[in-house]
């Protein structure tokens, strides 16, 4: 799965209020979570974020609440991946259970500045900056992992196992 899109690059430790402000918390819609996103830090991203784009962030991206609202909005908003040097843990499971990839590669934020177009093989975990002509390696995902992201979480995974097993029609 090779996603590609332009950074929007952020700082350490944004929180799931920075990513969906709390007064929005009574939308369990994702559509509208989206006109939400990032509302916290950047006012502009709602805006300026195209479909396939993609969140590099320092440390600690997704402190905070355990929620899902914060990987909802992102994913809705049409970003196709988060690269971070670490995820808080729970925003790393919600994220993966919602089926938004997360990678960790502390060299590619290094590099990578906004507006930036980068290249990542989900597979394999290769990260190409096609901007700056670099190549990083974050940890690829297990194959199971990777199945639950390709499948779009964990829900519509474990609906199409059960439909081949033939529990649900």
């Amino acid at each position: 799965m090779k996603l590609t899109g332009k950074v929007h690059k952020y700082g350490a430790n944004v929180d799931t209020d920075a990513i969906v402000p709390a007064r929005y918390l009574n939308i369990s819609d994702p559509a509208g979570l989206a006109k939400h996103c990032m509302e916290g830090i950047d006012t502009q991203f709602v805006q300026m974020v195209r479909s396939g784009d993609i969140v590099v962030a320092e440390t600690n991206f997704g402190c905070g609440s355990s929620r899902e609202h914060a990987p909802l909005a992102i994913k809705a908003s049409g970003i196709s991946c988060v690269i971070a040097r670490s995820f808080a843990r729970i925003f790393f499971r919600n994220a993966i259970n919602i089926g938004l990839p997360i990678l960790e590669c502390g060299e590619a934020v290094e590099v990578t500045q906004p507006g930036d177009i980068l290249e990542v093989e989900l597979e394999t975990g290769a990260i190409k900056n096609v901007t700056r002509g670099r190549v990083f390696q974050a940890k690829p995902y297990p194959e199971f992992m990777l199945e639950l992201i390709v499948a779009g979480g964990l829900i519509e995974h474990t609906r199409r196992r059960l439909k081949a097993k033939g529990v649900i029609l």
